[in-house]
């Protein structure tokens, strides 16, 4: 098993070195690995059926419809809603501008599913506004990169549905009510280190807003943030399941978009085609790697890795902490959606023999691939938060240490108080 093993690794780490794209590094990878141990004939056939059937769910429909949902609202005006209504509750503070960041980009990837869509979307629109009240570009931009992950633990999130394929059925519903706590725990401790660095810098309160115009802003943006308690209330009451909701997130962000006047009939083209990119980019990549899992699970690796890990320790806190070390080190190379699905099924038998929810793990799990999406070299939203900052890497790193620091601080919190993310769902049982 050692040299399959070895194939994998090796085959996988190369073809990433030398720049071949993720998903087609995992296929490949997955080929070398099982032709080590099956004639050609059968292993691509093999590889090829477990794409298939990777892909053939009801629950993974949900994925393209909500990318959909998500490049209607950044399209339609839902964003600027959002944020004006941020502005008008946090705009008054010292360093308003920070705050109004980090809320209305917890609301906006929240509703959009989307971290690189809220990236992009609260960059464009408050990195001009920052820039012309004097706050410092690279901090902006490091708190508009790692406010945006929480998109991705508060529900709906396209994540938590890939990992319910991943770990066998966990529910859609019980992970989507997990999410809340945890991400709201982030978004405020990304405000705390932002709150240190504007008292640092002694910003001047801003402009406070009237209770009127904190009225109108709200009313402007209640159907937007309506979406969520459609979403998430259908799903929950059991009116509709999660794929189901994701058609009816489509439905009710076209109506909106076209009744503010900010989407037209001819912007659909692109709306459509932007979706399609995204969700041919995110199916191939789960294709992949459910076949990668599948010639993991053939030659026995996630059997080895378990008994390695409790080998290791029978200790649950040595256990969770080796794991999380493990999951923060692959997020620096592998995007979230491959990592979820490779992963899962390595992890999760461990940690479910000694006692842990699987809803539990899997808001840990993602809170900890969040923090790669956020660093060198793969980080997407790094990126296109450094892109859209008309800055660099290397500048935004040094802000972007200390909110590191908070978000690995509330992943142990969440990791080793269960309650955090199980008190919601247990409200509902």
């Amino acid at each position: 098993m050692m040299s399959e093993v070895l194939i994998l690794v090796l085959s996988f780490v190369i073809l990433l070195a030398i720049g071949v794209p993720v998903a087609w590094s995992i296929g490949i990878s997955s080929i070398l690995t099982i032709l080590a141990s099956i004639d050609s004939l059968a292993a691509f056939t093999t590889v090829a059926q477990r794409m298939a059937t990777g892909l053939d769910s009801f629950s993974l429909l949900a994925i393209p419809l909500f990318i959909l949902a998500g490049q209607i609202m950044n399209q339609g005006g839902i964003a600027q809603r959002l944020i004006d209504f941020a502005k008008a509750l946090m705009g008054a503070l010292p360093g308003g501008l920070i705050y109004v960041n980090v809320i209305a980009a917890m609301l906006f990837g929240a509703i959009s599913g989307s971290a690189v869509a809220a990236t992009s979307a609260m960059g464009g629109i408050l990195g001009p506004a920052m820039k012309k009240e004097g706050y410092s570009n690279e901090f902006g931009a490091a708190v508009n990169i790692t406010a945006s992950t929480t998109g991705l633990i508060i529900p709906p999130s396209n994540v938590l549905i890939v990992y319910s394929l991943a770990s066998g059925g966990v529910s859609i519903a019980a992970l989507f009510l997990a999410g809340y706590i945890p991400g709201i725990l982030m978004g405020l401790a990304l405000m705390l280190v932002a709150a240190f660095w504007i008292k640092k810098k002694k910003y001047p309160a801003g402009e406070r807003s009237s209770l009127k115009h904190i009225g109108i802003t709200f009313l402007h943006a209640l159907p937007s943030l309506l979406l969520l308690v459609v979403v998430i209330g259908g799903i929950v009451s059991g009116i509709f399941t999660a794929t189901e909701a994701s058609g009816i997130a489509v439905l009710y962000c076209l109506i909106l978009s076209f009744t503010n006047r900010e989407l037209k009939v001819s912007d659909l083209h692109s709306v459509f085609l932007g979706s399609v990119g995204t969700t041919a980019v995110v199916m191939l990549l789960i294709a992949t790697s459910m076949s990668m899992s599948w010639v993991m699970s053939y030659e026995n690796i996630p059997q080895a890795v378990s008994d390695g890990l409790l080998g290791l320790s029978d200790n649950i806190f040595i256990i969770l902490l080796t794991i999380n070390l493990i999951l923060l080190f692959v997020g620096i190379f592998m995007d979230i959606t491959p990592a979820v699905l490779i992963f899962t099924p390595i992890f999760l038998p461990v940690v479910v023999s000694l006692g842990v929810d699987p809803v539990h793990f899997g808001i840990m799990m993602i809170m900890n691939l969040c923090v790669g999406l956020c660093t060198p070299p793969v980080g997407s939203v790094l990126f296109i938060g450094v892109s859209v900052a008309n800055s660099t890497i290397q500048k935004v790193m040094k802000p972007l240490l200390p909110l590191y620091l908070a978000m690995a601080i509330v992943l142990l919190l969440v990791t080793f108080i269960p309650e955090i993310s199980l008190w919601l769902p247990g409200l509902f049982e």
